[in-house]
């Protein structure tokens, strides 16, 4: 089955225009046969590449931002800032595959990850864990109720840049929130509470609520946050022994690291539904992969998440099974097939793609 081949001909063209062809888009029972047949030997998260990749990617980044903080030339400290921004942009992503892998496949994977990673970035785990499954619920992706999907391509055309450029404020939000926001919440309940429901999730809907935590997951929650704003106090007492330098420099390669996953957001999908509730092949096709050839997407969508149309297909796949997955898709389904509509040449293409449907949308 093709996408042509799910609409008539006189709905297609018009349907994709006003957005609303999401709701119309049968599932491809082919499609999701093969995804679900073609990989049954796949999806065993492997402890041998998570380990390594993540923490030669944390190493990198620390190694880099303390060599721009030392560094006397501004060539120097740009460089190194880049490669510390990169480094741990790839380290960070690894909270996504957090949120999808069973519990117990990788021992010790999630607290280490958070004491390496998440706390000292202020990005601990729990902010995307309980968040970012709701994006996958079938029900809601691209509904109101979903905390990460906005209808960007059917919005203003000044609102694809101040996307990308309000994640500058990253670092200084989240010092704000540890620093102070945690403290004054532990105090005064409804100040915690409008914390919690509106600043403990990495989410772009402006519309979504965090529920409270339950559970073991709440004592989850209160250690890591807790670690998060002891370590908040640490950054900001460095500046009366070493002043604002060093601080600011990290916060400015954090900032460009913020930058670089709100791009990846931008072009992660097509944001094309206006709210109505999909099929799975309609997420699928409202997701895009940007697959090989090219090193480019490895960079800017790292950790499998080049991959983001066929991982809305099988969420819990590791991102190194990933490629293999999607070779046998492609040479199982061909060329023309649903499958090959979600696959995208890359970040440039998507990103004109959008600003050309919020034109549309005026």
């Amino acid at each position: 089955m093709t996408i042509e081949q799910t609409l008539t001909p006189d709905q297609a063209p018009q349907s994709r225009a006003t957005g609303s062809w999401h709701a119309q888009l049968p599932d491809d029972k082919d499609m999701l046969r093969a995804a679900r047949d073609l990989t049954r030997d796949l999806g065993n998260a492997r402890g041998a590449i998570y380990w390594p990749d993540m923490l030669v990617s944390a190493a990198i980044g620390y190694a880099a931002v303390a060599g721009a903080i030392l560094a006397g030339g501004v060539l120097a400290k740009l460089v190194l800032g880049l490669i510390g921004a990169l480094a741990f942009y790839r380290a960070l992503m690894f909270i996504h595959e957090l949120t999808h892998i069973h519990r117990d496949a990788l021992p010790g994977f999630r607290t280490g990850w958070n004491l390496l990673v998440g706390i000292p970035l202020l990005v601990p785990s729990f902010m995307y864990e309980g968040v970012h499954t709701l994006h996958h619920k079938r029900t809601q992706y691209g509904t109101i109720e979903d905390p990460e999907y906005l209808p960007l391509a059917l919005m203003k055309p000044w609102s694809l840049p101040v996307f990308v450029l309000v994640a500058l404020l990253a670092p200084l939000g989240l010092i704000i929130r540890f620093a102070l926001l945690v403290p004054l919440g532990a105090l005064i309940p409804p100040v915690r509470r409008l914390v919690w429901e509106r600043a403990s999730s990495l989410s772009i809907n402006p519309d979504f609520r965090r529920k409270p935590p339950e559970g073991d997951f709440r004592q989850r929650v209160l250690w890591q946050e807790t670690g998060g704003m002891l370590w908040s106090w640490a950054l900001l007492a460095s500046v009366y022994l070493f002043g604002w330098a060093p601080l600011l420099t990290a916060a400015v390669i954090l900032s460009l690291t913020a930058v670089l996953n709100q791009l990846r957001t931008l072009v992660a999908h097509l944001w094309e539904n206006d709210g109505e509730a999909m099929t799975v092949t309609a997420q699928f096709l409202d997701s895009v992969n940007v697959p090989p050839p090219g090193l480019a997407a490895e960079i800017w969508a790292p950790v499998g998440l080049r991959y983001h149309a066929l991982h809305h297909l099988m969420p819990s796949m590791p991102y190194h099974d990933l490629p293999e997955a999607h070779r046998r898709l492609k040479q199982e389904l061909g060329a023309g097939s649903t499958y090959d509509g979600a696959n995208h040449p890359g970040m440039l293409n998507l990103v004109n793609r959008i600003a050309r449907s919020t034109m549309r949308a005026r």
